[in-house]
């Protein structure tokens, strides 16, 4: 591995979304498969529900983060360039 290259996303996934965001569930339906291949789990998480979360990540959503807070995806982010991400 680089010295400069970062080690792979790893889960437990967090998606932040709005209910009836059309981007936030397109994103959805781009990540599930890769990252149930990957033998990780993806929450949703409603970004209005933390007052933190929507401050940091309200006008940037959806979003989809990594187990340690990382940016894996965004809105128009394609399952395939999830999965590449996910086994880098």
């Amino acid at each position: 591995m680089s010295l400069f290259r970062r080690p792979p996303p790893r889960g437990p996934f967090r998606l932040l979304s709005r209910p009836g965001c059309h981007l936030c569930e397109d994103l959805r339906a781009a990540a599930e498969e890769p990252i149930r291949d990957s033998g990780e789990s993806l929450q949703v998480v409603d970004v209005d529900s933390d007052p933190a979360l929507a401050e940091r990540w309200g006008l940037e959503i959806p979003v989809l983060l990594d187990g340690e807070g990382r940016v894996v995806a965004k809105a128009k982010d394609s399952g395939a360039r999830i999965r590449r991400r996910l086994t880098r």
